[in-house]
């Protein structure tokens, strides 16, 4: 089985985390700037609250049996200073059920894929 994990960083960790990745074996990611916000619902600087913050989504598919090396990959490159901060981000994990190339329309077994 293939395993999607989407981690939400840090704009300025998101390199960090793809080089920790490329070095472990995992080169395939694929990246986007997103913005939201979590439980704290934004952040206050003075009377200005800003409700989107700005983040940056690290999405790769991974066979099962990778799962933790690369979720343990992605927190430690993720994580600011030893103990982590409010807001350093979010990995989400689901399973792949099918996949497409779309080039060909051909369906391939998701266990098959290569990351």
């Amino acid at each position: 089985m293939m395993i999607m994990i989407r981690a939400i960083v840090r704009p300025e960790k998101a390199d960090d985390v793809l080089a920790a990745l490329m070095d472990a074996g995992f080169p395939a990611v694929t990246k986007y700037s997103v913005a939201g916000r979590g439980k704290q619902r934004g952040i206050k600087i003075g009377e200005v609250t800003y409700d989107e913050i700005p983040k940056t989504m690290l999405m790769s598919v991974v066979k099962e049996q990778d799962k933790d090396f690369v979720i343990n990959t992605i927190m430690s490159a993720a994580r600011s200073g030893t103990k982590g901060a409010f807001g350093d981000g979010k990995i989400f994990v689901t399973e792949v059920e099918d996949v497409y190339t779309i080039s060909s329309g051909v369906k391939e077994p998701a266990e098959e894929v290569a990351a």
